[in-house]
């Protein structure tokens, strides 16, 4: 029972500090790849620490949306982080199905931020909300797919359940189908997270902005909000694809939360390495790959099930 106290609080612990470091491994990767020092591997922690002593200015037009927005982003994202199994314990909150709360709990996140850029009343706002809410329900059907067909390997219904099993039962006898669920999962990371190839978190150019674009009008600790929303939303995302893709040590929790932090090392340093070498689609040709994902995601369902 203490153990299980114990796991809990660090998984907590560990959901609530640790998401600002991956855009900073991100940061700094990109920044080896184009010859350059580049920031501080630490700089969100310093930059969310700068906008939570700002003040905040707040349109006439807006309303009660507008705060909720980033405060809905960051607690949906976190309550999604409880969900997902980080170390050799189950998660904090497990119950079969619990992989259809994950995916509207991000979905109930990217509802709102999309209605907060709408009621600042700015056509340039709700331009990029269109956007997000026109891509984004193409990379669901990736992620279900993905969760069924874990669930045919792993026999089991719940996250804690299937992000482990299907590495430990399904590996050996379903490896190319999973292959196909991990790189349908990480191309839909890449989109929720509006990462390059899809989006440009550095970008401030109008014909390429989707996520930057509906948060424009945010400032000060509402800005900080928004930022540390997404490194979370980032960091959960990870660890699906980092405990789809890794194996959980039975010699104890000590191994196990190492090569979880490992695994999470070197899939920022890949999404680095991917925006290094890789330039943002055009907006029409962003549907395609998200229907790719989805066929990908798909044909490793069928390959289980068959």
């Amino acid at each position: 029972m203490l153990d299980t106290l114990v796991q809990t609080l660090l998984h907590a612990l560990v959901l609530a500090l640790v998401p600002p470091l991956l855009p900073g491994i991100v940061n700094k990767t990109k920044a080896v790849f184009a010859g350059r020092t580049g920031p501080p591997v630490l700089q969100l922690y310093y930059d969310l620490a700068k906008l939570a002593e700002k003040g905040i200015v707040l349109s006439r037009t807006t309303t009660w949306v507008f705060w909720a927005g980033p405060l809905a982003g960051v607690v949906t994202a976190l309550l999604a982080g409880l969900l997902v199994p980080l170390g050799t314990h189950r998660a904090p909150i497990s119950f079969p199905g619990d992989f259809v709360l994950f995916a509207y709990l991000l979905a109930l996140g990217r509802f709102f931020t999309a209605a907060a850029a709408l009621d600042t009343g700015s056509a340039f706002e709700g331009m990029g909300a269109a956007r997000e809410v026109s891509f984004s329900p193409l990379a669901e059907p990736a992620l279900f797919f993905g969760f069924l067909a874990a669930a045919r390997v792993s026999g089991s219904l719940s996250l804690s359940g299937l992000l482990t099993g299907a590495w430990t039962s399904g590996w050996f006898a379903s490896g190319g189908a999973l292959l196909l669920v991990l790189a349908a999962w990480f191309v839909v990371l890449l989109a929720e997270t509006c990462r390059i190839p899809f989006d440009d978190p550095n970008t401030h150019l109008e014909l390429t902005m989707i996520h930057e674009v509906m948060v424009l009008d945010h400032g000060g600790p509402l800005l900080g909000l928004v930022l540390y929303g997404s490194s979370v939303k980032l960091f959960v995302l990870g660890a699906l694809v980092v405990r789809l893709a890794l194996p959980v040590p039975s010699g104890g929790p000590l191994p196990a939360w190492l090569l979880f932090g490992a695994g999470m090392a070197a899939l920022a340093i890949g999404i680095g390495v991917v925006e290094s070498v890789m330039a943002r689609l055009r907006l029409v040709r962003v549907p395609q790959l998200l229907v790719t994902a989805c066929l990908l995601s798909a044909l490793g369902t069928v390959l289980v099930m068959r």
